[in-house]
């Protein structure tokens, strides 16, 4: 009996602890926060707690899931994690099938169902679930770029991009068709490559029986309409509606030899990833 309140009291600070970097990264916790991030603008309140977000920009995950590739940069992380192999996911939503770990994952996802965003843009009319998702917005009022890349000038406003970016050195393409020998650097581009085989074609032109795989297609597609051409060549004065065929057309300065694009080749815009 003894070793299951033993249990309990330290899953019961496994979720404290956890909720606690939330609270602080959301900026729920109001305390003085002395403790600041050096690649990013967040503080606070203990140095464990700071130590424990910087992995985040590391890449650094040393505490690794031995029943999947899962990994996390703490052992608490891990631990309620496991929860999902044992079935020990006990807040479920009341409005559909999810459950969640721990209950500030549940109250995040509860807001998906009560269109609550309490987190307002000062510069224009975007709202957000969360404090975080407010903070990357931001940055493109202010133009801030936090993470950048070793390898190259490319600088960007969240890790996530900064990550994708990366694969574009390393050729890393973890995302596989199940249905073909294609790959992606992302799991969107693989989610818009999908309906090819799927045959989905959910974006449509509200000015012509036009229909596509990706919102990114369907911006193009929509200067047809507009006649809108936003790619310029700084060589001479061409124009293009679409980044890919500006690309092709750089090769007629350069003297490259314009190569046919495999047929799963094609360009996902970030907003979509």
């Amino acid at each position: 009996h003894s070793q299951e309140v033993e249990a309990n009291k330290e899953e019961i600070q496994m979720e404290n602890y956890v909720t606690t970097i939330l609270k602080e990264e959301e900026g729920a916790n109001n305390e003085v926060k002395p403790y600041k991030c050096f690649e990013c603008d967040y503080c606070f309140t203990t140095p464990a707690l700071l130590a424990v977000h910087v992995q985040r920009h590391s890449g650094e995950k040393p505490y690794k899931c031995n029943q999947c590739e899962y990994s996390s940069t703490t052992s608490s992380g891990l631990k309620l994690h496991k929860r999902i192999h044992s079935g020990k996911e006990p807040y479920k939503c009341s409005e559909c099938d999810y459950r969640s770990t721990t209950t500030s994952k549940l109250k995040l996802h509860m807001r998906k169902h009560s269109g609550e965003k309490p987190y307002k843009c000062t510069e224009c009319d975007f709202s957000s679930t969360t404090s975080s998702k407010l903070k990357v917005h931001m940055r493109k009022h202010s133009g801030e770029k936090p993470y950048k890349c070793n390898e190259c000038d490319y600088s960007c406003a969240t890790f996530g991009s900064l990550k994708v970016h990366i694969r574009t050195h390393t050729g890393e393409k973890p995302f596989n068709c199940s249905e073909c020998d294609c790959s992606y650097k992302t799991l969107g581009q693989l989610k818009v490559h999908m309906r090819k085989h799927s045959g989905e074609r959910p974006y449509t032109c509200s000015e012509c029986d036009y229909s596509c795989t990706s919102s990114g297609n369907l911006k193009a597609h929509m200067r047809t309409h507009t006649g809108e051409k936003p790619y310029k060549c700084g060589e001479c004065d061409y124009s293009t509606a679409k980044s890919g065929n500006l690309k092709v057309h750089m090769r007629t300065h350069s003297g490259q030899k314009s190569s046919k694009l495999n047929e799963c080749d094609h360009i996902v815009e970030l907003s979509e990833v």
